[in-house]
């Protein structure tokens, strides 16, 4: 068995491609009516269609889960992620762990949690 794809709900779906385009140069694979699978496995779901399957509210900025990226240009990512998208909102602003790496954590449009951080 392998891992295919990790499905992330979104409200504005177009939005929310040219974001993850914006950002991290993903790029569209497959639009499927309510679905779009874009390059690395990433696959956005109109939260309609989701909501319809699974029959429950979604839940925004639960934190529990992450996407995680990863940038040896850690500082001129942000300055992208701030000119870009002035409005963003920060779980953590930049920081370095013990082991020296640096992360930062933020939502994206819909309040799914990203982690960029520089490798490791």
């Amino acid at each position: 068995m392998k891992l295919k794809n990790i499905l992330i709900v979104v409200k504005d779906i177009e939005k929310s491609k040219q974001f993850y385009h914006d950002l991290f140069g993903l790029d569209l694979v497959l639009d499927n009516d309510g679905n779009m699978i874009l390059t690395e496995g990433l696959v956005l779901q109109d939260e309609k269609v989701w909501r319809k399957f699974l029959g429950k509210e979604i839940v925004q900025k639960s934190n529990s889960c992450e996407l995680y990226f990863e940038e040896k240009n850690i500082e001129a990512f942000i300055e992208n992620l701030e000119k870009r998208y002035p409005d963003i909102q920060y779980v953590n602003r930049l920081m370095t762990h013990s082991w020296g790496q640096k992360v930062i954590r933020f939502y994206d449009l819909d309040g799914n949690m990203i982690e960029v951080g520089t490798p490791v």
